[in-house]
């Protein structure tokens, strides 16, 4: 067999047993132990650090040994996203892949392509005695998808590479050079709560089927976020009758759109043909305004029992107004290169955490003053409904290199393999390569990876041609360094 088709083979065989081991952000262990018992069957040097992050090393293939050490790159951890009638345990399951003709997917959860193509084409790599190449470091970073923590405290004795190929694109003709910063801003309100008033009618809202995704690569998409919808038709309602939340929920982690939210709502009896109408109304206006966008889009009203206790009044407006104010999507296109989204935040969800309701965004930006003016704003909203605001550590953009040698070099292969040249890209998205660069500046960096649609969605698929492609560039540009 070919060495590159053998690459290829091993990698899908490693990206089916990890798919088998649960690895939500900030419960790596089960696939640190792999990646432990790996290392000793292939007889690896192993190191890993105080942020639980995995660095293997093996020797230089014979007659490379004079040749520069290269770093791969991957996250261990992946998004855990659902549809809402999926039972599936992240903690305990093993994700179930469905292959439909060309492209893999899971059964109704995300699939875990970002990044485990990337860590089982590593692994595939240094599995095999016949690849060529020189000093090699792989490292296996952690908490990618939760604020790119491993990254952030990555051990300066990990890595002694000049090139680095980080392995976590979504686009197989693209290579990524720069990338924006970001910060996670979190508004936490206090549950106020009083006996429901007499007379009242409750009923539940809920948003459902919506495409969700990536806050940073699909956020310029025009794709409804449910937070938003839900907030909206309550905001507006609430202007009609004396509506008091009882509960209120949606979306999920802070890179991914919201594609789900609900509410449990209580209502003046006398106003309950008044919901239903103003509901339909809401709804049809929706449809009319979004059918291209979300062809899928559903919003149900359902009558519930009555509870004992709804919010305060004034929580109620708090919520309402600071949800419904709260900027989302776009907020700056770059205006050095074309199409790029150079600023963004995204209001990703609402969740009762510990008698508090928690309200998690995260905010996108190419410049760090815009980035900072973005979270800014959000925190204003917040602070004005009297909410508690809080700031992530946030993590640096990725300034491109216009004379990358990795660049030229690996574009050559491309052109050489496939007969076209690659697209050169900065992107919106957060990659780890910034932190990187801040703890290791010597480093020529490139990301690129297989193509795969709709991460950070249960929509999550990836295209196997692709990763042939993916796995043959990365065997001919270790071999060509």
């Amino acid at each position: 067999m070919d060495l590159k088709e053998k690459i290829f083979n091993d990698t899908l065989q490693y990206f089916r047993a990890l798919s088998a081991i649960p690895r939500p952000s900030g419960k790596e262990e089960r696939v640190t132990e792999y990646l432990k018992n790996f290392a000793k069957e292939h007889s690896l040097e192993i190191k890993t650090d105080d942020a639980r992050n995995v660095v293997l090393r093996k020797s230089a293939s014979v007659g490379y040994e004079n040749h520069k050490t290269v770093a791969l790159q991957a996250h261990t951890d992946m998004v855990c996203e659902k549809n809402a009638d999926v039972q599936h345990d992240f903690l305990s399951d093993p994700i179930e892949i469905v292959e439909d003709g060309d492209w893999w997917r899971a059964k109704g959860t995300t699939l875990g392509g970002d990044d485990g193509i990337g860590v089982a084409a590593m692994l595939a790599v240094l599995a095999d005695e016949n690849v060529k190449h020189g000093p090699l470091e792989c490292l296996f970073t952690v908490e990618e998808e939760t604020g790119l923590s491993g990254a952030l405290g990555v051990s300066p004795d990990m890595l002694s590479a000049d090139v680095l190929l980080n392995l976590d694109s979504e686009d197989e003709h693209e290579f990524i050079i720069g990338c924006a910063g970001g910060m996670d801003t979190v508004a936490s309100f206090d549950i106020q709560q009083e006996k429901l008033p007499k007379n009242y009618f409750c009923f539940s809202v809920k948003v459902g089927g919506l495409q969700g995704g990536h806050s940073g690569e699909d956020i310029d998409k025009r794709r409804a976020n449910a937070n938003k919808v839900l907030t909206q038709f309550l905001w507006q309602f609430a202007k009609k009758t004396d509506l008091r939340l009882c509960s209120i929920q949606g979306g999920n982690l802070r890179n991914a759109i919201a594609r789900e939210a609900s509410a449990l709502v209580a209502i003046p009896f006398a106003d309950k043909e008044l919901a239903r109408v103003e509901f339909n109304h809401f709804v049809a206006q929706f449809e009319e305004d979004w059918l291209a966008y979300e062809p899928k889009f559903f919003m149900e009203m359902e009558s519930e029992n009555l509870p004992n206790e709804c919010y305060t009044k004034e929580l109620t407006d708090k919520l309402l107004n600071s949800l419904y104010a709260c900027p989302h999507g776009v907020l700056a296109m770059s205006a050095d290169i074309k199409g790029l989204v150079e600023t963004s935040t995204n209001l990703a969800s609402i969740k009762l955490i510990e008698n508090k309701i928690v309200v998690s965004t995260s905010q996108r930006s190419s410049i760090e003053s815009q980035k900072q003016n973005a979270y800014q704003m959000v925190e204003s909203v917040f602070a004005l409904a009297g909410a508690e605001v809080t700031h992530g550590d946030g993590y640096p953009g990725w300034k491109p290199n216009m004379q990358s040698a990795i660049v030229d070099l690996m574009s050559k292969n491309y052109e050489k393999l496939f007969g076209e040249s690659p697209k050169i890209k900065v992107i919106h998205a957060g990659l780890e390569c910034g932190l990187f660069l801040k703890k290791f500046p010597k480093l020529d960096m490139v990301s690129f990876g297989p193509t795969i649609l709709d991460i950070h969605s249960p929509a999550e698929r990836m295209n196997i041609p692709s990763v042939r492609k993916f796995t043959a560039l990365l065997v001919e540009t270790l071999e060509s360094l």
